[in-house]
């Protein structure tokens, strides 16, 4: 790695495991100090310890992503303990699955509150902290957020949302003058612990047919999403703001 973020602090929601972890582990080793968030707190707090015994700054703190007041509190508790945040990683998320017909309005707000309620949340909070010091926030969709899938309408619904959030957070930033690049990840089928428990339940051999449609024939890897939240998170993407970087293997194409 080339210490592409020496100096910054990333704070990232969902941090305990899957593309979250990884992204974790790749802001650190580009020399980011880390704020784990998530609710699973064991597997959260063994990720910290292990960037600590590694010599990598980390603290981990419980969130609710939903909760309006904990967004103030978790940019107090990380400004204290590592210094003001600079990356700001958005990448908590649910899916439950259920047809239109099907999905019940519970599973629907909580998909809703998770994946896009949240995404608002930490933007808002994010660029009231940073537009005097600037920074970067990476807001990760899906490609489930530009193409329809029939088993999972709460899910494209909300992810389709923050796709087109972050567009709109990113011009007021740009047209405020306030120093904050905001861009969205698109990552396709990756073998994730919330891929790999939701596709059993999904009908007519989803799964096959998932990596069937995908050109390169594979499943992504947690550590391909994460180089790209480097990408993001550094100067190396200093003129993109409001852009969508879609990571599938070739499956939207």
């Amino acid at each position: 790695m080339s210490g592409r973020l020496v100096g910054k602090v990333a704070l990232v929601t969902g941090g305990a495991r899957g593309i979250g972890n990884a992204i974790c582990r790749a802001l650190a080793l580009e020399g980011a100090a880390v704020v784990v968030t998530d609710v699973i707190v064991d597997e959260g707090r063994v990720l910290v310890d292990q960037l600590a015994s590694s010599g990598h700054k980390a603290v981990f703190h419980r969130q609710d992503v939903t909760s309006e007041p904990g967004w103030d509190e978790i940019f107090e508790i990380a400004g204290a303990a590592l210094g003001p945040i600079n990356i700001v990683v958005n990448n908590a998320g649910i899916a439950i699955p259920g047809s239109i017909e099907d999905q019940t309005f519970e599973a629907w707000r909580k998909t809703m509150a998770v994946n896009l309620d949240a995404v608002f949340l930490g933007t808002r909070a994010a660029v009231r902290s940073m537009k005097q010091r600037g920074g970067a926030i990476i807001n990760v969709s899906s490609i489930e957020g530009i193409v329809g899938n029939p088993h999972v309408p709460a899910y494209n619904a909300s992810k389709g949302g923050v796709r087109l959030l972050t567009k709109s957070a990113a011009l007021h930033c740009a047209r405020s003058g306030y120093p904050i690049r905001i861009n969205s990840l698109h990552p396709g089928y990756v073998a994730t612990p919330l891929v790999i428990d939701a596709l059993p339940l999904l009908p007519d051999d989803f799964g096959a047919q998932a990596l069937a449609r995908t050109p390169m024939g594979r499943f992504g890897e947690t550590d391909e999403i994460a180089r790209a939240v480097v990408f993001l998170a550094s100067d190396d993407s200093s003129y993109m703001t409001g852009a969508e970087l879609i990571i599938d293997g070739g499956y939207t194409a």
